[in-house]
C-alpha cells in the first residue's frame, strides 16, 4: 500500500500540514496508522478525504462540509447528498431571486390593481393590498430599517410613495434567501436615493457570485462523488 507523508499532502493541497492535523481533530477524516516512529501514514482514502473537504469548502461552508464527510465516514450516503441538495435548492432560489430583483430593477414602472392608478401617497393598508404584502411584514421592515415613511402630521398615519412601494417589492423578492440578504440594504439605499444604476451593478455583481458560488459546488460534488468511488458506496 501507497503512503504519504502529510507534506506531499500539504503541496498538492497548498496548505500546510498543521491544517491536515486540524483537518483531522474535527472528525472528517479517518485516523491514520502510524510508523514506528509516531508519524502518520496517510493512505489514498485519506487523500481522497482531504480533497473533497478541500473542493468542497468553498461552496458549501466549512461547516456543511464536515457535516457531509462524517455521514461518509459512516457510509450514510443518503444523508450526505441530501445535505448537498438542500444547498444546490437554495442557491437557485436565491438566483431565481437575484434575477427577479435585476428585472424590476430594469422595469421600474409600478403595477397596477384593478386599473387603478397609484396616488402620490398611500396609507399601509393600500400599500399592502396593492404590493400583496401583509401589513405586519410591513411594519417589521419599518422596524429594521429598511423603510422610512414619513407620518401625516394630523393622525400620525404613515404615507407611503411609490419609492416606498418600488422597495416593498424588492424586499418581498429577497425576502425568502438567504445568500441575497447581505445586499439588500445597499440595494434599497440606492433605489431610495434614485441610483438605480448603482443598484443594478449590486444585483449584477451578486449574480456573479451566485454563479461562481455553483460552480465551486460542483467542483465539490465532483470530488464528494470520488471519494465515494474510492470507498464504495456507490
Amino acid at each position: 500500500m501507497r503512503y504519504y507523508k502529510p507534506i506531499e499532502i500539504a503541496r498538492e493541497l497548498q496548505i500546510s500540514t498543521s491544517a491536515l492535523r486540524h483537518y483531522e481533530s474535527w472528525g472528517v477524516v479517518p485516523a491514520p496508522s502510524r510508523a514506528a516512529n509516531g508519524y502518520r501514514l496517510y493512505t489514498k482514502l485519506h487523500l481522497a478525504y482531504f480533497r473533497c473537504l478541500r473542493a468542497m469548502s468553498p461552496g458549501f461552508g466549512v461547516g456543511l462540509t464536515c457535516d457531509v464527510l462524517r455521514h461518509i465516514q459512516n457510509a450514510n450516503t443518503d444523508a450526505a447528498f441530501w445535505l448537498v441538495n438542500k444547498q444546490q435548492a437554495i442557491l437557485q432560489q436565491d438566483k431565481n431571486a437575484a434575477s427577479q430583483t435585476l428585472d424590476l430593477l430594469q422595469n421600474l414602472d409600478l403595477p397596477t390593481v384593478t386599473n387603478k392608478k397609484t396616488k402620490s401617497h398611500m396609507t399601509i393598508g393600500e400599500v399592502a393590498a396593492f404590493t400583496g404584502v401583509t401589513t405586519s411584514a410591513i411594519r417589521h421592515w419599518e422596524k429594521e430599517g429598511l423603510l422610512t415613511p414619513a407620518r401625516d402630521p394630523e393622525n400620525g398615519y404613515r404615507l407611503f410613495t411609490q419609492i416606498h412601494i418600488r422597495k416593498i417589492l424588492l424586499i418581498r423578492t429577497l425576502r425568502s434567501t438567504v445568500y441575497f440578504l447581505s445586499n439588500m440594504k445597499e440595494i434599497l439605499h440606492a433605489v431610495e436615493n434614485q441610483s438605480i444604476e448603482h443598484a443594478k451593478k449590486v444585483t449584477e455583481d451578486a449574480i456573479l457570485s451566485i454563479y461562481e458560488r455553483n460552480r465551486h459546488q460542483f467542483r465539490g460534488i465532483h470530488q464528494l462523488v470520488e471519494l465515494c468511488k474510492e470507498l464504495e458506496l456507490l
